[in-house]
């Protein structure tokens, strides 16, 4: 069984010595050492935040305790304890299938400082998270992205996908169910709690996504120090006639020039069930004095827009963002529920050597898989990335096909197409 802690895996040999033989010192980091101040540093100015206030740093070693931290060390530099990159990764478990999860090596604060760029410093470093992922078990690995050109090089591919939603309130004549439950203001901080109940429910039932943590709520509740807006944060939840709470919404409202014209800024709406999703929406559109909502983290197509007068009131722009990278083939392809028969050879490229070969995938009558190694020619040709994006049924196999990113010919595209085929479109809700 694979270990459910990352902390204590030992660091990659080969990673190491590609490092050391450019001067660089490859060592894991204690979240309640010394070390840790300098590598929350490097962080955030990998993201171009603010250098961390003692607050930030104490709140941050709770919320990052249990994850492994890693830094790349130039100890002939001018502050030899500062890392001049850093990665930290934990185990979480993704939905593949409504009811059907997986657990996942996730990724997250992958920088390397601008005067370190291009020595290898960023392939040994995600190289190296990889083979560890792989020697312990792990048949995928997933992380969100701030540049879409950086991951595919090491196998990731987009897998699922969410939209910026801009609503014009002005246009937008509710026309949507009327929920029977209620609407309540609640406390900043009961967020947390309220949030994970809420999530935990949902996110098992779509695919793509994974679970919160309460540094996430945290940050969403405004309750960390270094959250914007913090005393602007409000929030109101939903319960069904039956008292049981079925969703929350958590907002900041952002003046304009115009009084009637403020922006009401959803920073998280989740709901259990379509009564909830009307009720929560429907509040944040008719709100008193507001023009303009907006959304992150939406499904591709925001019901929303099924929801008021004017569907061109609601503007979705679509972007990657759940990026995956399978690393054991018949253990991703058999973890989820499928929507067909399916008996085909799948030939996979990996220039890691992780998932390459040719793979027989058959799915029986019930949506079940079975995969294993074959000798037989493949009937569909595809690199790492490609399996891992077609992997939740948010892409289709002839829509690669056109890019050239899927090799096969039209019956076996078709009968990929139709096995694969989501339950739900896939969807992370969350950054992480």
């Amino acid at each position: 069984m694979a270990p459910s802690q990352t902390s204590t895996l030992p660091l990659d040999a080969e990673s190491s010595a590609a490092l050391a033989r450019t001067g660089l010192e490859y060592a894991l980091v204690d979240a309640d050492g010394d070390g840790f101040p300098p590598f929350l540093t490097s962080v955030a100015r990998g993201f171009l935040g603010e250098e961390p206030t003692p607050e930030q740093i104490e709140s941050s070693r709770s919320a990052l305790r249990a994850r492994r931290l890693t830094g790349v060390f130039d100890r002939a530099g001018e502050q030899p304890d500062a890392p001049v990159a850093t990665v930290d990764s934990w185990i979480s478990e993704l939905t593949v299938s409504p009811e059907r999860t997986l657990p996942i090596w996730s990724i997250s604060a992958v920088t390397v400082a601008p005067t370190h760029r291009r020595r290898g410093i960023a392939t040994a470093m995600l190289t190296g998270e990889l083979r560890t992922a792989a020697a312990a078990g792990y048949a995928l690995a997933g992380l969100t992205v701030t540049e879409a050109t950086i991951y595919g090089r090491w196998g990731f591919s987009p897998a699922a996908w969410a939209s910026h939603v801009v609503v014009d309130t002005r246009r937008a004549r509710w026309t949507g169910p009327v929920a029977p439950g209620r609407l309540d203001f609640v406390p900043r901080e009961s967020l947390p709690e309220r949030l994970t109940a809420v999530h935990e429910r949902m996110r098992v039932r779509r695919p793509g996504a994974v679970p919160g943590w309460e540094g996430r709520w945290r940050g969403i509740a405004g309750l960390t120090p270094e959250a914007p807006d913090a005393k602007k944060v409000r929030a109101v939840a939903y319960r069904d006639p039956e008292g049981v709470e079925r969703g929350i919404l958590v907002y900041t409202i952002a003046e304009r020039e115009e009084y009637t014209e403020h922006e009401l800024q959803i920073r998280a709406l989740f709901a259990d069930g379509d009564e909830a999703l009307a009720a929560l929406w429907r509040f944040a559109l008719e709100h008193d004095l507001v023009g303009r909502v907006t959304a992150e983290l939406q499904p591709a197509v925001p019901p929303v827009q099924w929801m008021v007068s004017d569907r061109r009131a609601v503007t979705a722009t679509l972007t990657d963002h759940h990026w995956l990278r399978v690393l054991d083939v018949p253990g991703a392809l058999a973890s989820r529920r499928y929507s067909g028969p399916l008996d085909l050879v799948f030939g996979v490229s990996d220039p890691l050597g992780f998932a390459d070969g040719a793979w027989r995938v058959r799915v029986d009558d019930s949506g079940e898989a079975a995969v294993e190694r074959s000798d037989a020619e493949p009937d569909v040709r595809m690199p790492v990335g490609s399996l891992a994006s077609l992997l939740l049924g948010g892409v289709r196999a002839t829509e690669l096909s056109t890019a050239g990113l899927v090799h096969g010919d039209a019956a076996h595209l078709g009968a990929v197409d139709g096995a694969f085929a989501p339950a739900a479109a896939p969807l992370l809700d969350i950054w992480y």
